[in-house]
């Protein structure tokens, strides 16, 4: 049995206690646990996170930026042979990290992940449609390709996760990025559904928060797909929509997004080549 690091970025978020306790009572109980905090992470809040896991090493980190400049950062402080992503957001059950690591441990494959589960009933339709949509992306797409699967429930072999890093130039969708040139390079992703967390969508209860933030994932979600070549063939896909209104609301958005994708990346892409 190797050695394992939870990894959780917080940006400012109170749930960040809860995740931990959560960590604490695995069964498979982590070599370390790496909180890596934006700069603008109150700093009452990682003291008592320091102390929430009693037996676990926890370090803490501080990135400027937010979650994804965290993750980005962190990369140079992982030295455990497996890393696992849990967001501040969710919760393990006991069960988890034993069953996410077993396969990147036996050796058939690098990285792995697991689905969410609500971890309450939601209680407006914003909430309504997050749970849905998630509940899409692991029934409808996943099994198709393992590149959609969102990072906060995922395991990596460390030296396959350094090695690739984060490309800082396409956040919001720096998973997919990640798992795409993964799934390139031969590495092998395996989804696990019984590797599953509790997820916590209070915070995308604001109409107009969801509506900022899914354009913004939006459009980085396209420029990972021009970066990667895989365009066309997700313009393609068909999968059953998911039923509540605000589908026909991000259906809207998607033309926009993908405009504003491609200006903004053919601009990065230029900057970077000369």
């Amino acid at each position: 049995m190797g050695t394992v690091c939870v990894e959780i970025a917080v940006l400012d978020d109170r749930r960040l206690l809860e995740a931990l306790d959560s960590v604490a009572a695995q069964h498979r109980r982590p070599d370390r646990v790496l909180i890596a905090a934006s700069t603008r992470t109150p700093e009452p809040l990682l003291t008592e996170a320091k102390v929430r896991a009693p037996g676990i090493p926890t370090d803490i980190a501080r990135f400027p930026g937010g979650v994804v400049d965290a993750r980005s950062g962190s990369l140079a402080l992982l030295r455990e042979e497996t890393t696992a992503f849990l967001d501040a957001d969710e919760r393990a059950p006991p069960e988890w990290l034993e069953r996410l690591v077993a396969p990147i441990e036996g050796g058939s494959a690098e990285f792995t992940a697991g689905p969410t589960r609500p971890a309450r009933p939601p209680a407006t339709s914003v909430e309504r449609y997050n749970t849905l949509l998630e509940a899409s992306i692991y029934h409808d797409l996943v099994p198709r390709s393992i590149t959609y699967v969102p990072l906060q429930n995922t395991a990596w072999k460390t030296s396959v996760l350094r090695s690739l890093g984060f490309d800082p130039r396409i956040p919001y969708a720096e998973d997919h990025d990640l798992e795409s040139r993964a799934a390139r390079s031969g590495s092998r992703g395996v989804f696990l559904p019984d590797a599953f967390v509790y997820h916590d969508q209070v915070d995308s209860s604001s109409l107009y928060r969801w509506a900022r933030k899914r354009y913004r994932y939006l459009v980085a979600m396209a420029m990972s797909l021009l970066k990667n070549g895989e365009l066309r063939s997700r313009l393609e896909e068909r999968r059953p929509p998911v039923a509540h209104p605000l589908r026909y609301v991000e259906s809207a958005m998607k033309p926009f997004a993908l405009v504003h994708a491609s200006v903004r990346w053919r601009r990065l892409r230029g900057a970077t080549d000369g």
